[in-house]
């Protein structure tokens, strides 16, 4: 690890998932016990002066690690040198609002992030949105970064996988660290598909150890796309601390190389991918991330008709999603 500060941007640093987020990062989690950081921490300038309030927090945990905290509403003064960067602003639908107006309205603010970091960030800083819609709003950024490496956009569908595992754990009885691998393709919208064909449980086969068909093909699958929706019905808000810990899962899993034999779900540019994906759209594939500290899409997954029908229909919910964002 460098003994220089390695620096962390984090967008709507006032809301729910950076307050569940920001301290982690600064406990040394996402890097490790010996990786001083700088937090490099965007929000509007209307919600600055709470965000001066997470700072003075920040300063109170007196965390070793956190050597620098860095606020303001400026993407070019904030993106400035970042190595990391975890985009979680982002406007929410509004009463009435169409998927298209909530489109536009993010494409916005992040077109002016991804020029932004274009221009300041660290040539090969890794980008991961986690704000929603998290697929597109990458692509906007991404496309409006053109001194960047495509191949550093990601949009987060860990949640969805880290959901699935707990759903499957909970149905088998066994632990969650028992079901591995899970797949999640596609869009991080009720369209995506948690694949219960291709995971495993104890390393068998998920068919092997829950012979309830009907549930996996149904009650699992929504359980997963509703899982968001479930959440803000019981406790009047939307996920928050689950979303920053699955940030933080899928921020390490890009930075170190993964351990034989796994491979985790996160969205990415789907420019020649194996799976029959329509190029130019930040897609969720499974993933591995090499020695070389490049996540790759892993080839040669096998795919039956169900799984197939389920991945195009999430691809043309991605390919409306993209047209209606670039719509003139």
């Amino acid at each position: 690890m460098s003994e220089e500060p390695i620096r962390i941007a984090v967008t709507g640093g006032a809301g729910q998932i950076a307050y569940s987020l920001l301290f982690r990062l600064a406990s040394g989690e996402m890097l490790g016990p010996d990786q001083p950081i700088s937090l490099h921490i965007l929000e509007v300038p209307e919600a600055l002066h709470a965000l001066q309030g997470v700072k003075m927090e920040l300063d109170d945990c007196a965390f070793p690690l956190l050597k620098e905290i860095v606020i303001g509403s400026d993407p070019y003064k904030i993106f400035q040198g970042v190595r990391y960067a975890i985009l979680v602003g982002a406007r929410p639908r509004g009463p009435g609002m169409e998927r298209g107006d909530l489109l536009k309205e993010n494409g916005k603010i992040f077109i002016g992030q991804g020029k932004a970091l274009s221009e300041v960030a660290d040539r090969d800083v890794k980008v991961l949105v986690v704000g929603n819609p998290c697929n597109t709003n990458a692509l906007i950024a991404m496309s409006n970064a053109p001194h960047l490496s495509r191949k550093n956009f990601f949009a987060m569908t860990r949640l969805d996988e880290n959901r699935a595992k707990a759903q499957l754990a909970q149905k088998s009885k066994f632990h969650v660290s028992e079901i591995r691998p899970m797949i999640i393709w596609g869009n991080h919208s009720s369209t995506q598909v948690p694949d219960y064909f291709n995971a495993k449980i104890e390393g068998n086969p998920v068919t092997s150890v829950i012979h309830d068909e009907e549930w996996l093909a149904d009650t699992f699958i929504t359980n997963v796309q509703k899982r968001g929706a479930a959440i803000i019905e019981a406790r009047g808000k939307s996920s928050a601390a689950s979303a920053a810990s699955a940030a933080i899962d899928t921020m390490k899993s890009l930075i170190n190389p993964t351990p034989a034999g796994e491979l985790y779900s996160v969205a990415l540019c789907s420019d020649g991918n194996p799976y029959d994906i329509a190029e130019n759209l930040i897609y969720s594939f499974p993933c591995r991330t090499n020695e070389k500290g490049v996540p790759e899409i892993v080839k040669g997954i096998p795919l039956n008709n169900f799984l197939k029908e389920k991945m195009k229909a999430s691809e043309a919910e991605l390919i409306e999603e993209r047209e209606l964002a670039f719509k003139s």
